[in-house]
């Protein structure tokens, strides 16, 4: 495989020139016209952040990437999964509130927000990946799975888990149904917090395994049963589920590259990524810490992969911002330094495996060329 091609432009604007014309701009430089989207569904996967977080990309770019599919007769929505774990994204009802309170909704954006995976998590579609060494047949949303053509319209941004937030994330974790985030991020099962539990007896009713019972009128998982699904999680209105084993962080990485594979494989896909408002880590937080890097510029091309290296490669080439968790941690005299932003930022992450995985599988290559619009 050549080198991909990834198209950039800086945040700079000219007096009469918007942020929005220039992500138009990237946009159809990169060569998003070249998609036939004449009456076809465009799934378009972005994250509305969590209450409480304000580093996630502003509706106003949603719209933009709306209305150019808008003209090339296609018909997009913007869409993401519920979350694995309680907070105000995990049923449909409470995500959808979620991203109208953050601003998103049919008037600020242009087009409908679906969410992925339905109500509770549970509407999803496994998906084979022929290369797979992890996740033979990934669990994505359903709705996601039903576009015709999809987009990814991501923050790039740093993570505590996977070093970066970029495209391959947005897509791999972001697409993966309840139980297809259960299976990137543990090896393990879900477990009770006694005292949440009120003992209501949704996550039995929900457990298609029979799993749960009730002891002293607190729920009880039979882990000999428990398929780690993750439905009791999503079921429980009290945030009394959680999960409690966590996946190493390089084969949380490799297996969120092989989603990433079961959901932009076999149709046509674009990607977009804005390094801006660099918070050290997921948008998934309710808060955001202040940026380690300066803003940087906008990304497009049809190469996830290409995408996600440029990006990375700029933010390592960027002047750390002092008051920031990069900041203080290079300023500590006896810090071990990484030469590396996302492992001084978060020294227990391990980023590359994402990238390595992804090309390994054919998802994209990581050699590309930086063409500046």
């Amino acid at each position: 495989m050549g080198k991909s091609t990834v198209y950039f432009t800086d945040f700079r604007c000219p007096v009469g020139t918007s942020q929005l014309d220039k992500l138009k701009k990237v946009c159809l430089a990169a060569g998003i016209k070249n998609i036939d989207m004449d009456g076809k569904f465009v799934a378009i996967k972005m994250h509305f952040g969590e209450l409480g977080n304000l580093a996630f990309l502003r509706p106003n770019y949603a719209k933009a990437v709306a209305d150019l599919c808008k003209a090339q007769g296609g018909v997009p929505f913007l869409t993401d999964c519920n979350t694995l774990y309680p907070g105000s994204r995990k049923n449909a009802l409470e995500h959808l509130d979620c991203a109208n309170l953050n601003g998103f909704n049919t008037i600020t954006t242009g087009c409908q927000i679906l969410i992925g995976d339905g109500l509770r998590g549970t509407d999803e579609v496994e998906v084979p990946v022929p290369n797979a060494e992890y996740c033979p047949a990934p669990k994505i949303g359903r709705a996601i799975m039903d576009a015709d053509i999809f987009i990814s319209l991501t923050h790039f941004k740093g993570h505590e888990s996977t070093g970066f937030g970029g495209a391959i994330k947005n897509i791999g974790m972001g697409c993966g149904s309840r139980a297809g985030k259960m299976e990137q991020h543990t090896s393990g099962k879900p477990a009770i917090d006694l005292e949440k539990c009120r003992g209501c007896r949704r996550c039995a009713h929900e457990c298609g395994s029979d799993a749960i019972t009730y002891l002293n009128g607190k729920a009880v998982i039979d882990y000999d049963k428990c398929k780690g699904c993750g439905r009791c999680i999503g079921a429980c209105s009290f945030d009394a589920v959680y999960n409690e084993n966590s996946c190493a962080n390089e084969l949380l990485d490799r297996k969120m590259a092989e989603y990433a594979m079961a959901v932009c494989q076999n149709r046509p896909c674009f990607h977009i990524s804005l390094v801006q408002d660099i918070s050290p880590n997921c948008d998934c937080h309710g808060e955001n810490d202040a940026p380690i890097l300066p803003d940087i510029g906008m990304f497009a091309s049809f190469d996830p992969v290409a995408l996600d290296q440029a990006c990375a490669d700029a933010c390592l080439q960027a002047t750390p911002i002092a008051n920031s968790q990069l900041g203080e941690h290079l300023a500590k005299p006896d810090w071990h330094h990484h030469h590396d932003h996302f492992l001084d930022s978060n020294p227990n992450v391990e980023w590359e495996a994402t990238l390595d995985q992804a090309e390994k599988i054919g998802l994209g290559t990581r050699a590309y060329e930086l063409k500046r619009v």
